[in-house]
């Protein structure tokens, strides 16, 4: 027989294997906050803002989109029990602030910074959605505003167009990720695969359309229709 000691190290070892396993998820999500606080504070680089501004709108871009996950889950946000995310973020934003003068192509830097939390966070917000017993489209929905909502409250207080009211594929990006996330989890795959898939998904659909300059169609407003033309004055003109 084991003596006592032994013992109680074999448990210990066994008692420890769930930690380990959910330490990848904890790593996962470390890493979505610490990119978009870095995408966010590139942007408030972008505009000249102050060491406190860098702080602020790097927080709200790295916890904005978990925030409203977990208000809309009926849970308590997951900066309040864990602060120190809160923590990484302000650091990372004092160190870009003193960097990003030396960072050659912020904004390229910004957009890839951007499309790797986009990626890690689509995925992290669909699982914490089946997690909490909730079905598949609300899964995908968790993941699109895990992934975009963040990056949105930051582009509006910048007084920049968000990224995800532009043309760019960047919405669909999130949602392919959720999506193909979503559809694997339930199938017996080796360890973590359905969330490595995700994250590829998203960040190749993002990454196409990057480098490829792919878009969506915008609408091009038709003269006489949207809005009327010098000739007209009065509603009966616009056809």
């Amino acid at each position: 027989m084991l003596p006592h000691s032994s013992f109680a190290r074999v448990r210990h070892v066994i008692d420890t294997i769930p930690n380990k396993i959910d330490s990848f998820l904890f790593w996962l999500d470390f890493a979505g906050v610490a990119v978009f606080a870095i995408s966010g504070a590139l942007v408030a680089s972008r505009k000249c803002l102050d060491p406190v501004g860098f702080a602020l709108i790097a927080t709200i871009t790295a916890i904005g989109g978990g925030t409203l996950r977990d208000l809309l889950m009926s849970q308590t946000p997951f900066w309040m029990t864990q602060p120190h995310y809160v923590g990484l973020c302000v650091v990372i934003a004092l160190a870009v602030y003193f960097l990003a003068p030396h960072i050659e192509y912020r904004y390229r830097v910004l957009l890839w910074a951007d499309a790797i939390g986009l990626s890690l966070f689509s995925v992290l917000g669909a699982r914490y959605a089946l997690e909490s017993g909730f079905g598949g489209t609300i899964a995908i929905v968790m993941g699109l505003l895990t992934g975009t909502f963040g990056g949105l409250i930051r582009d509006v207080m910048c007084q920049e167009i968000p990224l995800i009211l532009r043309h760019e594929i960047y919405a669909t990006a999130a949602l392919s990720g959720a999506l193909v996330y979503t559809l694997l989890a339930p199938m017996p795959l080796p360890y973590r695969m359905a969330e490595f898939g995700g994250i590829a998904a998203c960040f190749a659909v993002r990454a196409l359309g990057l480098s490829r300059g792919l878009s969506l169609p915008a609408y091009r407003p038709r003269i006489g229709r949207d809005y009327p033309t010098d000739e007209g004055t009065g509603p009966s003109d616009v056809s």
